[in-house]
């Protein structure tokens, strides 16, 4: 039995400014349930709360720092030439979210 409910997964949704179809929330709810399996396996490995968690993906990760470096860069004029549109020291690009220029 699935432990998230089609509501539950459609409130999550709303929430998030997310619509979901009803073929969509089905999906969702079959991969909580891919989920919640791949989790009771997890769980089921012996002494498996005895276990540290890793602060990191591999064990024998090493990473050296490199001291900063000054260097002259290039002027912010420069950079602008590259831009096809700006107005002082702004670049101005098309509007992406609904509303009039």
């Amino acid at each position: 039995m699935s432990k998230f409910t089609s509501e539950m997964v459609s409130d999550y949704a709303k929430k998030l400014l997310i619509g979901l179809s009803k073929e969509e929330n089905e999906l969702v709810l079959k991969e909580f349930d891919i989920i919640d399996e791949n989790m009771e396996l997890i769980n089921k490995i012996a002494d498996i709360s005895e276990v540290e968690p890793m602060t990191h993906a591999l064990d024998d990760f090493e990473y050296c720092l490199t001291d900063d470096v000054c260097e002259e860069s290039v002027s912010i004029e420069e950079l602008l030439q590259n831009c096809d549109s700006y107005e002082d020291r702004e670049i101005k690009v098309p509007r992406v979210v609904g509303g009039e220029e």
